[in-house]
């Protein structure tokens, strides 16, 4: 897909991180873009620095994901482009025991479900309707309607202890990935996700530097962490490749996640 000033896009979680690096070079290639982020201060910010529309949407609710899009087209048109980047991560193992007294809880459930709705139901609301919209549109010069990109990540398949939940909801972004873009081919329209590895993102700002010296250090090449420009170069480069469908791409540096 060309991208210009004749294409839109959303861009969820585009207040911060990937989301906001993937909006600023969207924008940056002409592209009209609108933010859906729950943080209204940040992403009105953001949407004000690189001329695009802010929208407050919770991908958790029906209603607030369709007024977001109904909103982000009124601003708009139509988008042509969706990335996905809107998550959370909450570490808890399946079993853990108090400190001090050595009592056993198990995984609660209320946060395993709540990154489950956000990374993956979220991430699969987002695009169904986005790709309802796209397939209104007529086909672009390379034969498509649009491209919908997925923000995935490399526990999906090297899950760390601690990370059920998240790796639950990665792998399932991972899952939907193949059967989607197979469901969407009669519509023109590609889907891909990316699977960052750890990459220097507002959830790594807590930590102290040795972590991320640490880090840094396990990484294969080269030993750093990821930057979120390098996320939306990729992301841009799914955009305009039109043979780039139904696939999940590791970004990381050649890393293998270690159990710890």
């Amino acid at each position: 897909m060309k991208l210009g000033n004749d294409i839109s896009a959303v861009v969820t979680g585009g207040a911060s991180g990937l989301g906001e690096a993937t909006a600023r070079a969207l924008a940056a290639q002409g592209v009209k873009v609108a933010l859906f982020d729950v943080n209204e201060e940040r992403g009105a910010v953001v949407a004000g620095e690189i001329g695009g529309s802010f929208h407050k949407v919770d991908v958790t609710s029906e209603g607030s994901v369709t007024a977001g899009f109904a909103a982000a087209r009124a601003a708009n048109g139509q988008e042509r482009i969706l990335v996905n980047c809107a998550g959370i991560v909450i570490g808890a193992k399946t079993v853990s025991r108090d400190r001090e007294t050595g009592a056993l809880k198990s995984f609660p459930m209320d946060k395993f479900e709540r990154v489950i709705a956000i990374n993956l139901v979220g991430a699969f609301r987002c695009t169904s309707q986005s790709a309802a919209g796209m397939a209104s549109l007529e086909l672009t010069e390379a034969g498509e309607r649009g491209v919908i990109i997925n923000t995935a990540s490399v526990a999906a398949t090297d899950g760390q202890i601690g990370q059920a939940a998240y790796s639950a909801s990665k792998a399932g972004i991972m899952g939907l990935t193949l059967p989607v873009a197979r469901d969407l081919s009669g519509e023109s329209i590609r889907i891909n996700s990316i699977m960052p590895g750890i990459m220097e993102t507002p959830m790594m700002d807590g930590m102290p530097e040795a972590v991320h010296t640490a880090l840094a250090a396990s990484v294969p090449f080269p030993k750093r962490l990821g930057k979120p420009e390098e996320f939306a170069s990729l992301a841009l480069e799914i955009c305009r490749n039109a043979y780039l469908n139904g696939e999940a791409i590791r970004l990381d540096g050649a890393i293998r996640m270690a159990p710890r």
